[in-house]
């Protein structure tokens, strides 16, 4: 198969570049700090592309991208712990996904926008849940993860923020936020699947952005320690934030 023919027909093949060249920017902030790939890559793929295609295809590559970590997080993880945060992210994965199939596009890039406006600020006020194990509030927190997950793909910083502030050995919690996602990531598989969302359209293109995107991390991992950690964090929280506003429907007229 040519280049031109794994791109969606909907897709020209400068704005496949243009996902292409965001993709290696999110995959180097998620190689080099853990975080923020989701935050920089929707707001500004969605602005290019339809947000189902998008989020589509960032499930895709993420979830293969993830299959051989979980192993080891198997290994590691407090299993009971995650199952219950699990079972919330059973139920909030299909409400986000039946939302992303049927709102407008432009409704969508406008939640997006402000989903990825509350997370970065979650991200920049440092806060971390130091309160006690409570069941309901797990469910609670694994539902708001998997709903963001099921409309955006922006799962990541209620889980990171609620296990990285316990009183448990860091290699454990690294183990249960993979393994949450490894779980959560097969529940959008299987609810984009049944809604239609994951379609050849998406497969072909994730075969062009996903060899990208898993260059990238390991470029940001090569960089992990020739940087101030700090430095490129805050360079991280920029490049989210310069991706909200790039990507907001408000600009379409001035910037696309």
């Amino acid at each position: 198969m040519s280049f031109s023919e794994l791109i969606p027909a909907s897709v020209s093949v400068n704005t496949a570049l243009a996902i292409c060249a965001i993709a290696f920017i999110s995959g180097t902030a998620r190689g080099f700090s853990g975080f923020g790939s989701a935050l920089i890559f929707m707001p500004l793929a969605s602005s290019l592309a339809t947000p189902r295609l998008v989020a589509t295809l960032l499930l895709i590559i993420d979830f293969v991208g993830s299959l051989p970590l979980l192993p080891n997080a198997w290994r590691k993880a407090d299993r009971k712990a995650t199952s219950i945060i699990v079972a919330g992210a059973l139920i909030g994965v299909p409400v986000g996904t039946w939302l992303l199939t049927r709102l407008n596009p432009v409704t969508t890039r406008w939640i997006i926008s402000g989903f990825v406006t509350a997370l970065l600020l979650l991200l920049l006020s440092g806060w971390r849940y130091r309160g006690k194990d409570h069941a309901a509030l797990s469910v609670c927190i694994g539902a708001l993860s998997g709903f963001c997950s099921g409309l955006a793909q922006t799962g990541g910083p209620p889980i990171v923020g609620y296990w990285l502030g316990r009183r448990i050995a860091s290699d454990v919690a690294r183990a249960n936020i993979i393994l949450f996602f490894g779980a959560s990531d097969f529940f959008s598989v299987v609810s984009y699947a049944v809604s239609g969302l994951i379609n050849r359209d998406a497969i072909l293109f994730s075969l062009i952005v996903g060899p990208v995107y898993a260059i990238s991390v390991r470029f940001g991992t090569r960089l992990f320690g020739r940087a101030s950690e700090r430095l490129f964090r805050g360079i991280c929280y920029a490049l989210i934030a310069l991706a909200v506003i790039l990507g907001l429907p408000a600009l379409d007229g001035v910037l696309r």
